[in-house]
């Protein structure tokens, strides 16, 4: 089991990013915390940022500095990808939270098919996790498991509006 880091690392702005603004020092389940703070900020950053290009920009944006912030705050924490770091998370689920369709249970389903594939990784997603041992490789399997929720979610989208009386 893996040590949990100090609330003091959160002084730190990068290890401030990587532990999710201290998500990740959740005792129980960090990741979905991370997961599940990143859905909490998701209104606010469609608020700053309305449009789609800039939305994007900043996920690209996020995503190349977690690289660098995930890598470093793994070193001082010994484990390149510790439980206690979610910035991934975040990143991803945001992302996947972009393409769902507006609505908490559409929402909701999301969360739970990212939680799902970030647990269980399938392939690629174990692969890469398992190969890449650093900031990319954290981001990486977490990009990953946000494509395969994106799959599912379309898939259940295209299934809800076959269903008589909901069509599209």
């Amino acid at each position: 089991m893996e040590p949990r880091p100090s609330p003091r690392l959160l002084c730190h702005p990068v290890h401030l990013v990587s532990l999710g603004f201290g998500s990740g020092l959740s005792p129980f389940a960090p990741g979905t915390a991370g997961t599940l703070a990143a859905w909490l900020l998701y209104p606010l950053l469609c608020t700053l940022l309305p449009d789609t290009t800039s939305f994007l920009v900043l996920l690209l944006v996020c995503f190349v500095a977690g690289i660098f912030a995930t890598h470093h705050t793994g070193k001082v924490l010994g484990v390149p990808d510790h439980g206690a770091i979610v910035w991934d998370e975040m990143v991803a689920m945001w992302l996947v939270l972009f393409f769902t369709p507006s609505g908490i249970i559409w929402q909701a389903i999301a969360v739970v098919l990212f939680r799902l594939f970030d647990i269980l990784k399938p392939p690629p997603i174990r692969q890469a996790d398992s190969h890449f041992k650093n900031g990319f490789g954290v981001m990486l399997d977490d990009l990953l498991a946000a494509a395969y929720a994106l799959l599912a979610l379309a898939a259940l989208i295209r299934l809800y509006a076959l269903l008589p009386g909901t069509g599209t």
